[in-house]
């Protein structure tokens, strides 16, 4: 079987998490076939990949929205019906356009989309939606914005499809509505792959971002949420990590049918016999992430330093890639502005050497899927801290007929003081952290393990193709 996996902002240009999951999940796979296309920021990463491809793959395609910046200006004389017209009014107030529609236009008839955003029908569209939603608000600011939303969309949808038996999106997003394309290209079927839920951490960074104008961030919100909805619309199944994600893919309009949540696993065999630290005096932390706001490493910062001031021999190890290069700095220069002592960032490290250091590890992000970090820390025998998002505390506390017990704490997220009190808890009780590493440890055994993930996928594959084949013949 040909699979085509469709990876946004990660491998093969990032490492760890999603990036780690995939390449590891192709590996465990040598009887199929994977094309991988990849969609970046940015043409600069162009062929500057993190990971030696695996042997399975026999194609990589990549895609950078930026190129869409460089389209040339073609002048078209095309004239929209009235299907086609109304696909894109919907499309343009990020209202479920007909992506069937869109995908004749501008995949198969080629129409230009420089020529579409400079068209009287465009003009006409962007008038109305100015004079119903935002009477009080520049058109020319208006103009600008839906202009760099559209673009990038239009810009994709024109690309090549690489052939495939099937097409595997992990998110939704752009990747989501490649993987619809190729679907509708190829007459065959598609599915997604959520770690996290895109639109809503699409949402959260908007909320956050400077650069989106305040009266157009609800626009930008809806934007994602249409492209989520494009892609969940015709999927043939649609799989996240745990059960909350599950139901939130279902309130956002996922048919329950379609929807299945597969755990992430690890290889145990890689972790279970790491010894446990020996005593240096020290207690030792470690923070195994991409230095990114989504980790919100600064908020980790806060709380180790005030950890310093109860208990003076802790030390904290920060692991992992600068994602974020303008914030790992802030984080730096934070680090230096607390004068916090004892604090490493090490940079991209192997976690199988470090992990034997660590006493205990710790995980702030403000938001997560089911972490990988974590359930390595757990195989290995040592205890979490973590903050109340995605699956963590399912993972802390156990889920379902897991009744192992307590592996670590688990506090809300950008709450430094419970940080700070957990952490302390941990380093003043070893024996607390022995027997919390010990259940972690034996809940990665029991329901975490990277070939049950893979057993489960591939019975997905199969159920894809069932449906697929059933409704074909309908």
């Amino acid at each position: 079987m040909r699979i085509c996996v469709i990876l946004e902002g990660c491998y093969p240009y990032v490492t760890g998490g999603v990036s780690t999951w995939i390449h590891q999940y192709m590996k465990a796979m040598p009887q199929h076939e994977f094309v991988v296309w990849a969609v970046g920021a940015s043409s600069e990463d162009r062929g500057k990949f993190k990971y030696e491809l695996p042997d399975n793959v026999v194609e990589i395609r990549e895609i950078f929205l930026n190129d869409a910046l460089s389209m040339s200006f073609e002048k078209q004389s095309y004239h929209f019906n009235e299907k086609e017209l109304q696909a894109l009014k919907d499309f343009i107030n990020c209202r479920r356009p007909d992506w069937e529609t869109l995908f004749r236009m501008y995949h198969d008839r080629k129409v230009s989309p420089i020529a579409f955003l400079m068209s009287e029908d465009f003009l006409n569209i962007l008038i109305t939606i100015c004079k119903e939603e935002y009477p009080y608000t520049a058109f020319s600011d208006l103009f600008h914005t839906v202009r760099s939303m559209l673009l990038p969309v239009l810009y994709v949808l024109q690309t090549d499809v690489p052939k495939a038996d099937i097409y595997h999106a992990i998110a939704t997003g752009y990747s989501g509505i490649l993987a619809r394309l190729g679907s509708y290209v190829n007459h065959v079927p598609y599915e997604i792959t959520e770690h996290g839920i895109y639109t809503r951490e699409r949402e959260e960074e908007i909320i956050r971002a400077r650069w989106v104008l305040p009266a157009f961030k609800r626009f930008w919100v809806r934007f994602f949420y249409m492209l989520s909805g494009g892609a969940y619309e015709k999927a043939s199944m649609i799989t996240s990590l745990f059960d909350r994600a599950m139901e939130t893919q279902i309130e956002m309009g996922c048919p329950r049918e379609k929807c299945r949540y597969i755990p992430n696993g690890i290889h145990y065999e890689r972790f279970c016999d790491i010894p446990a630290k020996k005593e240096n005096g020290y207690v030792d932390i470690g923070a195994i992430l991409r230095i990114a706001p989504i980790k919100d490493v600064k908020t980790l910062i806060y709380a180790f330093a005030d950890l310093k001031k109860r208990v003076p021999n802790a030390r904290l190890y920060i692991a992992g890639p600068e994602d974020d290069k303008e914030y790992a700095q802030e984080c730096y220069d934070l680090a230096e502005q607390l004068k916090v002592e004892d604090l490493y960032f090490l940079g991209t490290v192997n976690v199988l050497e470090y992990m034997e250091k660590f006493d205990f590890t710790i995980l702030t992000s403000i938001s997560e899927g089911l972490p990988l970090s974590v359930l390595e820390s757990f195989a290995a025998g040592r205890p979490c801290v973590t903050t109340d998002v995605g699956c963590c505390r399912q993972l802390i506390g156990g889920m379902g007929d897991d009744t192992l017990g307590q592996a670590g704490y688990c506090v809300p997220p950008m709450f430094r003081e419970a940080v700070c009190d957990v952490m302390e808890q941990l380093c003043v009780k070893p024996q607390e952290r022995f027997e919390m590493g010990r259940i972690g440890k034996k809940r990665v055994e029991l329901y975490f393990r990277h070939e049950d993930m893979i057993r489960n996928y591939l019975d997905v594959y199969d159920e894809v193709f069932r449906r697929w084949q059933a409704s074909d013949s309908v």
